[in-house]
């Protein structure tokens, strides 16, 4: 427009651009922290770190893992004293089960900026394949998914129970992973367990009229899982 000596304000290209449904120049090319969630779920895993307290006053560290796409959590393990080494192992044991599972298209691990993760964390994983991207300064929101089941696990078993020591607080937690990977339904999976698909619905008004639901408790009755009597 300039080299046909016509001048155009500001204003006008502002308004063609909206009308197209085109991004300014300076952020046309960049995409956004939504966009890369949804288009790279497949491929992503969350982790953080969080505390707890026993009886006996300890206040151990859990690290827990959940993928994006699936929801299927799992509890890498729980310490007082979350050192290099530990932290690194975990990462090991992370990696040997992603292979065991044949999730070979985890690409990318979100975790914040937690002085517990150090460089050889992120050099297991890197030698896998996965890339790390820490979340902002105080921006729990980039790893919302991971945060709101930790949220629910301190809701549902955490703040409902007496935990005695380390043992028991590592048996607790393997029950409640597999409670939320086998049975938990989830909101995000249309009511579905991560690792369990829903069963077809009841259409027959014979069959509902004779159900027989039986109730199993799990940790002293904190935990419920409904089935079918056989």
């Amino acid at each position: 427009m300039a080299t046909l000596a016509i001048k155009i304000a500001p204003s006008t290209v502002w308004e063609i651009l909206r009308t197209h449904g085109i991004d300014p120049a300076p952020r046309r090319a960049q995409q956004t922290w939504a966009t890369f969630l949804r288009s790279q779920a497949h491929a992503i895993l969350a982790a953080d770190f969080f505390e707890t307290r026993t009886l006996t006053g300890a206040r151990p560290f859990i690290l827990a893992v959940i993928e994006h796409t699936t929801r299927r959590v799992r509890i890498l393990g729980a310490t007082a004293h979350p050192t290099a080494d530990w932290t690194t192992q975990q990462a090991r044991n992370l990696i040997m089960d992603l292979q065991d599972a044949g999730a070979t298209a985890v690409r990318y691990l979100i975790r914040d900026r937690d002085s517990k993760y150090n460089s050889a964390f992120d050099a297991v994983l890197a030698d896998s394949g996965i890339t790390t991207i820490t979340t902002g300064i105080r921006m729990p929101s980039m790893n919302a998914i991971m945060e709101r089941w930790i949220r629910t696990c301190r809701t549902e078993l955490l703040d409902r129970t007496l935990i005695h020591n380390q043992a028991h607080l590592l048996h607790a937690l393997r029950e409640y992973e597999d409670f939320d990977n086998q049975h938990r339904p989830h909101r995000a999976l249309h009511a579905a367990a991560p690792q369990r698909a829903l069963p077809a619905p009841i259409a027959e008004p014979h069959a509902l009229q004779h159900l027989n639901i039986r109730r199993q408790d799990r940790l002293g009755g904190i935990l419920h899982h409904y089935h079918h009597a056989a």
